[in-house]
């Protein structure tokens, strides 16, 4: 047995039903004791019926899903825990339709669940440092599986796709995100934002990244001559992040909107972080219920 993941069947054990799921998620938001949401009062809160609370100093009702993605959903708890679980033990991701016969919940209600799970896994406001990897890919449909009216005979150019940015610390941290355009300028501010200055940086001979020299110690690797690796400036390692992401995305779902995007390079970016399979599963799942605290999105939200 694996020292550092639990089985389904030991999941199901740990946390059999919503009321242990809701004391899981308890403890683990509030390991001190309850405090309100609202107004963060610890001593004036009344326990009530079925996981709520009363928090007698603002006059607010609670429960552990407040202020949370699980706000307003009618999904039991377990559910939830278990949907987090399949989220972090698969690899290359689980579509919605797979999810929803795994724990018993209507596709559209399983989609929702997975976006808001993505929005918790964007939770990332840590900043790169060391020798930091750094490069593009591009998002899109093929042109072999198109209609013949929307071909644009791009080949494998960027062409009618979008641009997704990434950053990988040498055996660290994965940083990504899609943007609007690859130049000079936009790169130079993505770089800043997400990396420290006077880090290291490696990439390829792409111009964006040329302005990078004034503020950190930057190193090229020319994959147009053949160059993959030379005196240990590389991009080998955020390169197969992206062989992971696009096996998802194109393996497990298939096409993905632009509207949605960043949520789905977030669940991958956050599995290769937090959700490292070198970590418990415990502690995966304890850092992905962390990132849900705080956040919210609505159905309207995804939709509009």
């Amino acid at each position: 047995m694996c020292q550092v993941t639990i089985s389904v069947f030991e999941l199901f054990q740990k946390y059999p039903d919503a009321e242990s799921a809701r004391k899981y998620f308890e403890e683990r938001r509030w390991p001190e004791g309850v405090f309100c949401p609202f107004c963060g009062e610890t001593e004036k809160i009344t326990t009530r019926k079925n996981g709520y609370y009363r928090c007698n100093s603002c006059k607010q009702d609670f429960t552990v899903r407040t202020k949370t993605i699980f706000e307003r959903s009618h999904v039991p708890l377990n559910k939830w825990l278990y949907a987090m679980y399949l989220l972090l033990v698969s690899r290359k991701g689980i579509s919605s339709l797979q999810m929803s016969k795994q724990i018993g919940v209507t596709q559209k209600t399983a989609w929702f669940m997975l976006q808001r799970l993505r929005e918790a896994c964007g939770n990332d406001n840590t900043m790169l440092s060391g020798v930091v990897e750094i490069d593009e890919m591009y998002v899109g449909g093929k042109e072999i599986n198109k209609h013949k009216s929307k071909k644009q005979n791009s080949g494998r150019g960027p062409v009618g796709k979008v641009p997704v940015v990434g950053m990988r610390e040498k055996n660290g941290r994965v940083k990504a995100m899609p943007v609007s355009k690859v130049d000079m300028y936009s790169m130079t501010k993505l770089v800043e934002k997400n990396v420290e200055k006077g880090s290291g940086v490696h990439t390829d001979e792409h111009y964006a990244y040329d302005s990078l020299a004034k503020e950190y110690a930057h190193s090229k690797v020319n994959h147009r001559a053949g160059e993959y690796s030379s005196n240990g400036v590389t991009t080998n390692g955020i390169e197969s992040v992206w062989a992971v992401m696009k096996r998802g995305l194109y393996g497990i779902y298939h096409s993905v909107s632009e509207k949605h995007l960043a949520r789905y390079i977030n669940e991958f970016a956050f599995r290769l972080n937090d959700g490292n399979v070198k970590r418990h599963t415990d502690a995966r799942i304890a850092s992905l219920y962390d990132n849900c605290i705080g956040t919210r999105i609505q159905y309207k939200e995804l939709i509009g």
